[in-house]
C-alpha cells in the first residue's frame, strides 16, 4: 500500500512538472530589435485591453522603423511615435499614434519595477481618467531606492492625487453651473473645489507604498511615483542591459537621442 501511495505521488509531481512546464512554454514572448541587441518581453494576461492592443499593432508591424524619440539616463526610454519613422535631426516628437485611447488598467500587483513595459499617455490635465496612448510606451529603467526615498516619493503621490481631486471638483463645479445657467468663477469656486477635495482625502487616506513593492524598488530598482498612474502591461524577461545601454546614449535638450535608436517588434 505504501508502495502504491509513493508511486502515486511520484507520477503527481511528474505530471504537475510537465504541466508546469508545458505552461511555461507557451507563454508568448515577443522581441524588440535594435542597434544595441535584442529586448525580449512578454505581455500581461492581467492586463488585456493594452495587450490586445499591443498584439495588433506588432501583427500589423506598427513599430517598424519607428525611434527610442525620448531618453532620460535613470528614469526610462520610450518609443512607439509613427511620426519619428521619418523625422529629422532634432524634430520634437511624441504627438504621433493612432486615434483612439485605451482605458486605464491599473493591478496593485504590477507596478514600475525596472524592465517593465507601461503605456505613455496626456496628462491629468486633459486626461483625468489616465487613458492611455495606443501606441507610446515606455520601457523602465529607474533607479534603486532607499527608505528616505519613499517617503518623499510618498509625499509627490499624495500631492498629485490632491491636486488631481481639486481639479475634478472645480470641473463639477463648472459643469452644474453650465447646466443650471449660473456664473462660472474660478476664483469663487476654487476654495469651494479645494475644500471638497480636502474632505475627500481625508476619507480615502494617505497613500503609503506597501513593503512588497518597496523590497522591489530597493533591489532592483524602478519608478515608484508612476504607480497607479499609468498602465503597466508588460515585462522584459531577456536583455535589461540594453535599457541601460540606449539610456545612456547621447541627447538633445528634448530628451531624443542625437543619434536615431531605431526598433522592429517582432513575435518570437
Amino acid at each position: 500500500m505504501k508502495n502504491l501511495l509513493f508511486v502515486s505521488l511520484i507520477a503527481f509531481l511528474l505530471l504537475y512538472s510537465c504541466t508546469q512546464k508545458t505552461q511555461k512554454q507557451k507563454e508568448q514572448l515577443y522581441k524588440i530589435e535594435t542597434i544595441y541587441g535584442d529586448i525580449i518581453f512578454k505581455l500581461y494576461d492581467e492586463t488585456p485591453l493594452h495587450k490586445e492592443n499591443f498584439i495588433k499593432l506588432i501583427e500589423h508591424s506598427y513599430f517598424d522603423d519607428v525611434l527610442f524619440h525620448r531618453v532620460i539616463n535613470g528614469f526610462m526610454i520610450q518609443g512607439g511615435d509613427p511620426d519619428s519613422r521619418n523625422a529629422k535631426p532634432g524634430e520634437l516628437l511624441g504627438n504621433g499614434g493612432p486615434d483612439y485611447t485605451i482605458p486605464a488598467e491599473f493591478i496593485d500587483t504590477i507596478f514600475h519595477k525596472k524592465g517593465v513595459i507601461a503605456a505613455a499617455r496626456e496628462g491629468d490635465d486633459v486626461n483625468p481618467e489616465m487613458r492611455s496612448a495606443a501606441s507610446q510606451f515606455y520601457i523602465v529603467q529607474g533607479k534603486v531606492f532607499t527608505d528616505d526615498d519613499f517617503k518623499k516619493v510618498e509625499d509627490r503621490i499624495n500631492a498629485t492625487r490632491l491636486n488631481n481631486l481639486i481639479t475634478k471638483k472645480l470641473e463639477e463645479l463648472k459643469n452644474k453651473a453650465f447646466e443650471t445657467g449660473g456664473i462660472i468663477d474660478n476664483v469663487a469656486m476654487l476654495p469651494i473645489a479645494r475644500a471638497a477635495a480636502e474632505e475627500q482625502f481625508k476619507v480615502e487616506g494617505y497613500y503609503t507604498i506597501p513593503e512588497f513593492k518597496k523590497e522591489v524598488y530597493r533591489t532592483i530598482g524602478g519608478t515608484p511615483h508612476l504607480d497607479m498612474a499609468y498602465t503597466v502591461f508588460g515585462e522584459v524577461v531577456e536583455g535589461l542591459e540594453i535599457i541601460d545601454k540606449i539610456a545612456a546614449v547621447e541627447t538633445d535638450a528634448n530628451d531624443r537621442p542625437v543619434k536615431d535608436i531605431r526598433m522592429r517588434i517582432k513575435k518570437l
